[in-house]
């Protein structure tokens, strides 16, 4: 019984992110300053999260009942559902997120398969540009400017200051934007930034365009890059640390 109930609280936080999504809720709303107030909305949210991740959505269920399910498991009170309709409940959502899940499964492998396409044509067509060159597993760079200082290895940690965008130009990250280089081992990131850094002096900057099998593949990353995404970077190598 304990475990239906988590299962229907946990699924049912999600609404506070999804209409929000759906604009029920004023766009200007605001968060109390008071501490209770602020640990409220960071639950609310990370948890609103990960629920719209998994695949829910706000019409699947009301913020009213959320708000009763919530309150009568904090304040202990007797359940407004029987043993019975709770697994019930927790049966006919697992059939909806697997269904949901199939969907977006397809949707993704869709979505990749796209993504290829486009990206194989884009760098075919950027391999054309004046300046351009490729290395081995289709990378291609630009030279901006050419340091003289030294070349890292692979187990090199470096210092560097880059952008990345997609193909269609929207910026995903961006070191310069946040006013602060980024270190990490040479070894330690994406295959296509392990193969340039090692062939960059200290002082260069170059322009990576990087194919999906050398960057973040079929998985992407965090949502800001989508399966088989062309990576476009760049770099500037300021020191070997």
């Amino acid at each position: 019984m304990q475990r239906c109930l988590m299962v229907f609280v946990a699924l049912s936080m999600m609404t506070m992110m999804t209409k929000a999504q759906d604009n029920e809720q004023p766009a200007d709303a605001t968060v109390g300053d008071a501490p209770a107030d602020k640990v409220g909305y960071f639950l609310g949210l990370s948890m609103g999260q990960q629920m719209v991740q998994q695949g829910l959505r706000a019409e699947d269920f009301t913020a009213e009942s959320f708000t009763v399910g919530v309150s009568d498991a904090l304040a202990s009170r007797d359940m407004k559902l029987t043993r019975e309709e709770l697994v019930a409940v927790q049966t006919t959502l697992q059939k909806l997120l697997n269904t949901r899940h199939q969907e977006m499964a397809a949707e993704i492998k869709k979505q990749a398969l796209e993504n290829k396409a486009k990206g194989v044509a884009w760098l075919k067509e950027n391999a054309q540009k004046e300046g351009v060159k490729q290395l081995e597993g289709g990378l291609q760079y630009k030279v901006i400017k050419e340091g003289d200082g030294g070349t890292p290895t692979q187990s090199d940690t470096v210092r560097v200051h880059y952008t990345g965008k997609l193909i269609n130009g929207e910026v995903f990250d961006s070191s310069v934007q946040r006013g602060e280089p980024a270190e990490f081992t040479v070894g330690g990131v994406i295959k296509g930034w392990t193969m340039a850094l090692q062939k960059m002096k200290v002082g260069s900057k170059w322009m990576l365009y990087i194919p999906s099998d050398l960057a973040y593949g079929e998985r992407g990353s965090a949502g800001a890059i989508g399966p088989n995404e062309v990576l476009v970077f760049e770099v500037e190598l300021l020191d070997i640390l």
